[in-house]
């Protein structure tokens, strides 16, 4: 299966970014990544890989492991261009997130949104974790004029964990973690046809590990995939490899 990844130039977040590649590639699936105009590798948020603030909030060592491997692999240092995509060529879409303002390119690209809509009319496995549930909360279906997930069940980055890690950097990292002034779960809701498919999940006190997936959270709708945040990235990996995976998704 092939794997479509768009990406921003720079700030994506870390773990949502390798660890589904990692765990993709493992299992024998191509991943492909794009970037607004292709042909240079991308820069992941660099806090995240020193450690935000004191050290904490970064990413953890695994996955900053498995991004010092994914900077050295082909489809990374050698992206498309949005504008090049021919999107039925690929088997599913996964889009990560991040907070830091560069991520701004990949969330409000009225380009990407147009690729978007187009893959998600085909059908096919889509995957969002944290942010990169704006992309398709902001992308609009041909018919209806609605968001493409304004029917669909759906998590994304939980209000309390934007605004409790806002405060807690604010005064050092000014609206770091404030990439636009409405909070991720107000403009994803705000899309749904109805409040209740929002599913906020509970309360995310640690992250999930490769192993233990309990304090990890994703939501299935169909072909659709939804998680929370890096803490979900593990679980969210694997459960969107399995959909790839599941006969009933196969394309012929």
């Amino acid at each position: 299966m092939r794997v479509l990844i768009p990406i921003p130039d720079h700030d994506f977040d870390v773990t949502e970014v390798s660890v589904p590649w990692r765990l993709l590639t493992e299992a024998g699936h191509e991943t492909v990544f794009a970037t607004e105009h292709g042909g240079s590798a991308a820069e992941a948020d660099k806090r995240l890989l020193d450690g935000v603030i004191f050290g904490l909030l970064g990413a953890y060592g695994e996955p900053k492991d498995f991004y010092r491997q994914l900077v050295e692999a082909n489809a990374f240092r050698r992206p498309l261009a949005w504008a090049d995509l021919r999107l039925g060529d690929y088997d599913a879409l996964l889009l990560p997130g991040g907070h830091a303002p560069g991520m701004r390119q990949y969330l409000s690209s009225p380009e990407l949104q147009q690729k978007v809509a187009e893959f998600w009319a085909l059908d096919r496995p889509v995957g969002a974790i944290c942010h990169g549930v704006l992309v398709l909360a902001r992308t609009r279906d041909a018919v209806t004029g609605r968001s493409v997930i304004a029917d669909r069940t759906t998590t994304c980055l939980p209000k309390y964990m934007e605004r409790g890690a806002y405060y807690l950097t604010g005064w050092r990292l000014g609206r770091y973690y404030r990439t636009y002034p409405a909070y991720v779960e107000d403009e994803v809701t705000a899309a749904l046809r109805d409040s209740s498919q929002f599913v906020r999940g509970p309360l995310a006190r640690r992250r999930g590990t490769p192993t233990d997936h309990r304090a990890a959270f994703v939501i299935q709708d169909g072909n659709y995939l939804s998680a929370r945040w890096p803490g979900d990235a593990y679980l969210f990996a694997e459960r969107f490899r399995r959909l790839l995976e599941e006969p009933s998704r196969r394309i012929p």
